[in-house]
């Protein structure tokens, strides 16, 4: 169910890599937790994020929710699609509902994140 090639967080967003570029996103089950998303803030490019700093903020029909980043870096995209459809994070959340893209600083900080299968398995404690 979730990208193996993506690292995960404790706070559920995912981050996928390729190069020294990271793609941040929130999980599956977190928009299944916050409901319809109606409105997504987005760092502005060029901001410089620390790992676990709050990126941001994801607004739900049920709640309001921050948005931290799993690696520290910079922002060098956003996604714009968000403005006009913040339903892509609960349509597509691992590939159109991405949130941003940084270059990230220091790659170390991916071991402090979880593979797929950890993620799952961290998921069945919280649904229990």
């Amino acid at each position: 169910m979730y990208p193996n090639d993506f690292f995960y967080s404790k706070d559920h967003e995912w981050t996928q890599v390729k190069g020294e570029t990271a793609t941040i996103g929130i999980t599956d089950f977190a928009q299944k937790q916050l409901g319809d998303v109606v409105y997504v803030e987005l760092p502005k490019k060029g901001t410089q994020l620390k790992f676990h700093q709050s990126m941001g903020v994801v607004e739900s029909v049920k709640a309001v929710s921050d948005i931290y980043s799993p690696v520290s870096g910079e922002v060098i995209e956003i996604n714009e699609d968000l403005n006009d459809s913040p339903e892509l994070v609960n349509q597509d959340p691992h590939e159109k509902g991405w949130f941003i893209r940084l270059k990230i600083k220091d790659e170390a900080e991916l071991e402090k994140l979880m593979s797929a299968d950890e993620y799952e398995k961290f998921l069945e404690g919280i649904e229990e």
